[in-house]
């Protein structure tokens, strides 16, 4: 889209500000702006297009079906490889504040403020992210391949994982915790870096002393 008027011309005017590309699986379509203020989340360009693809892709390969919204974006986050696992702190924090929102409430409604919406993209990568870990890729085509045909995705979901989404999260929630904890947080944070410094040069102070 050459211009802020023709990226939200073919993209009907609602995405937020912050969106790099726009995948539209039934018109097998990608827009990505041309000019213009950059609406990156600090993504190279191969990056957005290797996750718009993949909405495309999985779109696809179950036949048109609407996954929930936790999983579109998460695989997509999941197959671009497009996450950083040193954000996994912050999704960490919010489970602990509770801050983070169930997965499901994601398949109404996702946030169109910077912020959530970071948080909101990160709770869906780790989600796939665990799903992938615990059953390897092969788990994963043939989580799709169930749901192509059987056309439910709970009803996939767990005849392949062996539990219910409302399972799959609480022991999802357990992974983040176990892998994302408190001393990962701390070693993530400008705080603790802050705190060794102004130690370290007590240390030499008195040594000096």
């Amino acid at each position: 889209a050459p211009t802020s008027a023709a990226f939200d011309s073919l993209t009907g005017g609602g995405v937020p500000e912050w969106s790099a590309g726009v995948a539209i699986p039934a018109l097998a379509r990608i827009v990505v702006p041309g000019a213009g203020p950059t609406r990156a989340r600090g993504w190279s360009e191969a990056r957005v297009l290797r996750h718009e693809w993949a909405h495309l892709g999985l779109y696809q390969r179950v036949g048109g079906m609407r996954p929930p919204r936790w999983f579109d974006e998460g695989y997509a986050e999941w197959a671009s490889g497009g996450w950083n696992p040193a954000e996994g702190w912050r999704l960490r924090v919010a489970l602990a504040l509770g801050r983070a929102p169930p997965l499901d409430s994601l398949v109404l409604d996702w946030p169109r403020d910077r912020a959530s919406a970071d948080l909101a993209y990160l709770l869906s990568a780790t989600a796939v992210e665990y799903l992938a870990r615990e059953s390897g890729e092969r788990g994963l085509r043939l989580f799709l391949e169930r749901w192509s045909q059987g056309g439910s995705f709970p009803e996939a979901f767990q005849e392949v994982y062996g539990v219910t989404q409302g399972q799959f999260e609480e022991d999802w929630k357990k992974y983040v915790k176990r892998h994302y904890g408190w001393l990962f947080v701390l070693s993530h944070s400008i705080v603790f870096w802050l705190t060794l410094a102004l130690a370290l040069l007590v240390m030499a102070h008195t040594r000096r002393g």
